[in-house]
């Protein structure tokens, strides 16, 4: 009895090493994970008139008004590609990072109630909000599969090419970029709550340094840099040259871009699992 007692509690007691990520006890939760998958995707939409229509309506209204406001209005670049696929693969693709960034940071202060109740890898639960994102991302993969189809097969000159190949790559590379960035703003949301706030605009904000309203190759050459360091311009880019067939895709951007989603996601879950130990007390 003492035996099973003391490897109860090891069991539920956080690690003290900074880096011991614990992927092997999320895997024991996979089924707990699943549940928080089914959970957070039925719910979005529950108690809705439109339901799940709204994974096509949001993506469909948000490209709209970039094509009126910028293409129509402004006057910005396309490379030559019609606005509204333009703008739908910069808001497809933008759309599930930006998702997986908001949705995951307030993972401590939204289930502060459910974690002290019970015990399990809290990383599992933004683990699951991602794969829920990834859903959604699906959906609207879908809507831009047959955007993409309409010009493909009508009066435009699409180039697709073998960068497409990449797509499972770029996918992988936008959720932990999420990932990595939510769990580490979500441990320290814990103590300063404003960076709730911040997260909600700064990546309304961020969304104007990516290649989502404007190509990377008509960004004056003074401001190109600045672009660069945004390591979802690389994902952007090879997402648009890879179906669209312009652009200005780089070997050297997208490996900048998925070093930093590696170690954003390492230090982020890292901390995180630092974090869990002890949130209770400043929640």
């Amino acid at each position: 009895m003492a035996d099973e007692t003391a490897t109860y509690a090891h069991s539920i007691t956080p690690q003290t090493s900074l880096f011991d990520l614990r992927l092997g006890e999320i895997w024991q939760y996979r089924d707990l994970l699943v549940l928080f998958v089914r959970r957070d995707f039925v719910a979005k939409y529950k108690q809705t008139i439109l339901g799940p229509i709204w994974f096509f309506i949001q993506p469909i209204f948000q490209t709209a008004v970039l094509a009126i406001v910028f293409s129509g209005m402004a006057g910005l670049s396309t490379d030559g590609v019609p606005p509204i696929l333009f703008y739908l693969a910069g808001v497809t693709a933008w759309n599930y990072f930006a998702n997986c960034l908001r949705t995951t940071s307030n993972t401590f202060t939204a289930n502060a109630a459910l974690f002290g109740k019970v015990y399990f890898p809290r990383a599992v639960m933004p683990l699951s909000v991602i794969i829920s994102n990834l859903i959604q991302f699906g959906i609207g993969l879908v809507l831009f599969l047959l955007m993409y189809a309409f010009y493909a097969f009508g009066t435009y000159n699409l180039h697709p090419n073998s960068t497409i190949l990449l797509m499972p790559l770029l996918v992988v590379m936008m959720g932990f970029m999420g990932l990595g960035l939510g769990m580490l703003v979500s441990a320290m949301t814990t103590r300063y709550r404003d960076l709730q706030y911040l997260v909600e605009f700064g990546v309304q904000l961020l969304m104007y340094a990516t290649p989502v309203i404007l190509p990377l190759s008509a960004v004056p050459e003074k401001y190109k840099f600045i672009m660069t360091l945004n390591p979802m311009t690389g994902v952007i880019e090879a997402f648009k040259y890879g179906f669209l067939g312009t652009g200005a895709f780089s070997g050297s951007l997208l490996t900048y871009s998925a070093s930093f989603t590696v170690i954003v996601f390492v230090i982020g879950l890292a901390i995180f699992n630092r974090t869990e130990k002890n949130f209770m007390d400043t929640v």
